[in-house]
């Protein structure tokens, strides 16, 4: 029996980048000037969202092969 971490990563990783991902879709344009205009917020929740989901599935496709 071995701890495998991805699938608790995965899921913190994923609400996360979720919640940083609606921050920086619903907020104000104003507030990123200083970065350029980048939505500094936005970009990071959907990379965040991104490596939650990765870390989600190889989770789930290496405790899907376990025999138990």
């Amino acid at each position: 029996m071995g701890l495998d971490i991805r699938i608790p990563l995965g899921v913190m990783f994923t609400i996360l980048g979720l919640l940083l991902t609606g921050f920086g879709f619903f907020s104000d344009p104003v507030i990123y000037q200083r970065s350029l205009g980048i939505d500094i917020n936005l970009w990071w929740g959907l990379a965040l969202l991104l490596f939650g989901a990765l870390m989600l599935c190889l989770g789930w496709r290496a405790a899907g092969g376990r025999t138990h």
